[in-house]
């Protein structure tokens, strides 16, 4: 049975879909809550996953400079890691990269342009941040569109912007815990974005799902001892800008997370 870390940084936070992926295929989940518990050791782990936070991994806080030190840690004691909207921001800061805050946020079900639609599907996929991440030289751009880099994998590390975890409940006790923030600085309707993302939970399911068999594929890949960078498809980077997408539900890109600017979540 393999064992996975889950790092999740707020209460109201699930693995969902991926823990769900996960499970079905044999896999035994311990989840952490951090910072408000200790990381646990990455030592003895078959895969790590790390999910979203209201911070920005700019941010001067203590905890994150030890969570990027942490993944370093996993990555020497070779442990994939699949990153998640902060997770994949902190996975791109750990290894070299640079995230900044972008001009507008992104919010909503928005399909990408995916290099592989077997690693990464075109979507709709969820998106919820403020941030986004200019991934190191050495990584592989697996799917963008017009307003950031939507997944990237460093060596056996897959990391991505958007949302496969989220269901219905998870987004309602998200948007619950902003009650605060004026739906029309968002570029949202809540009550729609939670519609959307309802009806829309059996093709999520099944994203996640296609999702999570890459990533365990691609990390056997990099155990059997095949070079990991090569396991992954490159991108051409002298690739201009992808054509924009229009999204599938109401709901409008290029919106944002929840949250004061430069935060994802």
């Amino acid at each position: 049975m393999e064992r996975v870390i889950v790092i999740r940084h707020h209460d109201i936070d699930s693995a969902g879909f991926i823990a769900e992926a996960l499970q079905a295929r044999g896999a035994a989940l311990s989840v952490h809550l951090f910072p408000d518990g200790p990381l646990p050791a990455p030592a003895g782990a078959d895969h790590i996953v790390v999910l979203g936070a209201v911070s920005s991994v700019n941010d001067p806080d203590p905890w994150i400079a030890a969570e990027l030190d942490w993944l370093r840690t996993a990555d020497q004691a070779g442990v994939p890691v699949l990153g998640i909207c902060f997770g994949a921001q902190a996975l791109c800061a750990a290894f070299g990269g640079r995230v900044e805050a972008m001009e507008r946020r992104e919010i909503g079900w928005t399909l990408v342009d995916s290099l592989d639609q077997d690693v990464v599907p075109p979507g709709p996929w969820l998106e919820f941040h403020n941030d986004r991440c200019l991934p190191p030289a050495d990584a592989a751009v697996l799917a963008r569109n017009d307003v950031a880099v939507q997944a990237f994998a460093i060596g056996p590390h897959l990391a991505v912007q958007f949302h496969p975890e989220v269901d219905g409940p998870q987004l309602k006790r998200w948007l619950d815990a902003h009650t605060d923030d004026d739906p029309a600085t968002l570029g949202i309707d809540p009550d729609q974005f939670l519609a959307d993302t309802i009806r829309e939970e059996p093709a999520a399911r099944d994203r996640a799902d296609r999702l999570v068999a890459a990533f365990l594929r691609l990390s056997r890949l990099s155990r059997a001892g095949r070079a990991a960078r090569s396991a992954w498809p490159a991108w051409p980077r002298t690739a201009g800008p992808r054509r924009r997408r229009t999204p599938r539900h109401g709901t409008p890109p290029g919106s944002g997370r929840p949250g004061p600017p430069g935060r994802s979540w």
